[in-house]
C-alpha cells in the first residue's frame, strides 16, 4: 500500500536540462562541451519532413561538427531499428548522440548508447540495473510532451520475436542534457498532443500512488497533474499557442523527474504488454487503461488518490472515498472526450480471446512492482475487460 513515504529511505536522480524558447539552438554547444567531434543525429521520418531535423542538422553542421544522421524508426522502437543504428554508429566512427524527437526516437537513441557502450544486443539489457557501463555523451532534444525519455532512467524497446515490449531500467539511461523548447512541439498533430499529454498525466499519477514515492517525487507529480489539468486541452485545440505547450512541456519535464524516480504501475504495465504485443499506441493505450486501473487501484491508496483527485479539479474535502473515486474517474473520462480520446481497446483490434496473452506479459512488467496493489493475472484480465 502507498503511504507515508517521509522517512523512507529514496535517492533522485536527475540530468541537467535548459527550459525554455530556442533552447534547442543550445545543441551544438552542448555538444561541443561534451567533447563530441562526429555525433549521430538520431530522428524519425517525421521530424525530417518538419523541418526540424535539418535545422538541428545545419546547427550542428554550422558549428563544425562532422553529422551522421539516423532516422530508421518507427513508433514502438524496434530492436533492429537499435542494432541497425548501432552499426552505423560504429561504422561511421561517431562518438556522441542527439536525440532529436518523441519517445521512441529518444528510447532508440538509448538503447544505440548501450550496444555502443557494453555491447552484444539490445535485448540482453533487460531489466533493473543491467546497464554497467556509461553510455556515449547523449543530448536529447524532446518534439513531444509526454514520454519524458529525455529524463528518465528508462528505455522501452520492442523485442519483435516475443512480440513483447522490454525495459531497461538504469540510471546509466539518463542524458546528460535534455534541451525542451516548446516551439518544437507546435507540429504535433492534435491527435499526437492528446495522446501524449495523456501519457504524462499516467506518469504523474501512478508515480504518485507508487509505493516507491518520496516527498520529492511527490511535489513534481501533483504540479504535472495540474499543469496537465490546465493546459492539454489548450494545446490540442490550437497548435499555436505557445504558453500552453510550454507548460505541457513542463508538465512532461515534471512527470518524468518523478516516475523516473518512483517508478510507475499497472497502467504502464499493461500498456507495454499491448503496444508489444499488439504494436499499438502508447498514449492512447495509457488513456484507455488509466480509469479501470484507478477503480482497481483506488482502495489501497485512497488518501493518495484524493490528492490525485483535487489536483485534477474535483471537490474532496469532507467527501467519502466512494465519492471522490467516481468524480476522480468522471474528471479522467471528461479529459479523454475533451482531447478526443474516445476509443476503447476494442475499437483499437483487441478482442476477447488476446486478453490472457496480454495480460500474461503485463504481469512480467517491472512497472507492476511499483503498483500500489498487488494484481493476479485473473485481476489485469478483469481490467482489460473493463477497457474493451
Amino acid at each position: 500500500m502507498a503511504g507515508d513515504q517521509d522517512s523512507a529511505l529514496r535517492k533522485f536522480v536527475a540530468p541537467e536540462f535548459v527550459f525554455g524558447e530556442g533552447s534547442s539552438r543550445l545543441a551544438a554547444q552542448y555538444a561541443a562541451n561534451l567533447g563530441a567531434r562526429r555525433p549521430m543525429l538520431v530522428t524519425d521520418q517525421g521530424l525530417i519532413a518538419a523541418g526540424w531535423a535539418d535545422k538541428l542538422r545545419s546547427q550542428l553542421e554550422t558549428a563544425g561538427f562532422d553529422c551522421v544522421v539516423y532516422s530508421q524508426i518507427t513508433p514502438n522502437p524496434k530492436d533492429y531499428e537499435v542494432m541497425a543504428g548501432a552499426k552505423i554508429y560504429a561504422e561511421k566512427g561517431c562518438d556522441a548522440l542527439v536525440a532529436l524527437g518523441g519517445g521512441s526516437v529518444l528510447d532508440c537513441a538509448k538503447g544505440i548508447g548501450v550496444v555502443i557502450a557494453c555491447g552484444g544486443d539490445i535485448l540482453a539489457y533487460e531489466g533493473v540495473d543491467t546497464v554497467e557501463c556509461a553510455l556515449p555523451p547523449m543530448v536529447c532534444v524532446p518534439t513531444t510532451s509526454g514520454s519524458s525519455a529525455d529524463v528518465s532512467q528508462f528505455a522501452i524497446i520492442s523485442d519483435t520475436i516475443r512480440k513483447v515490449k522490454i525495459a531497461l531500467v538504469s540510471k546509466m539511461l539518463v542524458p546528460d542534457v535534455s534541451l525542451l523548447d516548446p516551439l518544437l512541439t507546435t507540429t504535433m498533430s492534435a491527435a499526437l498532443t492528446a495522446e501524449t499529454g495523456v501519457d504524462a498525466l499516467t506518469h504523474s499519477i501512478e508515480a504518485y500512488v507508487s509505493n516507491a514515492s518520496s516527498p520529492v517525487t511527490d511535489l513534481f507529480a501533483l504540479e504535472a497533474m495540474r499543469l496537465v489539468r490546465g493546459y492539454l486541452v489548450r494545446a490540442v485545440r490550437v497548435a499555436g499557442d505557445i504558453e500552453a505547450r510550454s507548460k505541457m512541456c513542463l508538465a512532461s519535464l515534471d512527470a518524468g523527474l518523478a516516475f523516473s524516480n518512483a517508478i510507475l504501475g499497472a497502467v504502464h504495465g499493461m500498456a507495454h504488454s499491448l503496444g508489444g504485443s499488439l504494436d499499438l499506441p502508447h498514449g492512447e493505450c495509457n488513456a484507455i487503461l488509466l480509469g479501470p486501473v484507478i477503480a482497481y487501484n483506488f482502495s489501497s491508496a485512497p488518501e493518495r488518490y484524493r490528492e490525485v483527485a483535487r489536483a485534477l479539479g474535483c471537490v474532496v474535502d469532507g467527501a467519502p472515498d466512494g465519492e471522490v473515486r467516481d468524480c476522480l474517474l468522471a474528471a479522467i473520462g471528461q479529459l479523454r472526450v475533451d482531447v478526443g480520446i474516445t476509443r476503447n481497446l476494442a475499437d483499437l483490434g483487441v478482442t476477447r480471446a488476446d486478453i490472457p496473452h496480454l495480460a500474461e506479459l503485463a504481469m512480467q512488467d517491472p512497472c507492476l512492482l511499483t503498483n500500489p496493489r498487488k494484481p493476479t493475472q485473473a485481476d489485469i484480465e478483469a481490467i482489460y475487460e473493463a477497457a474493451l
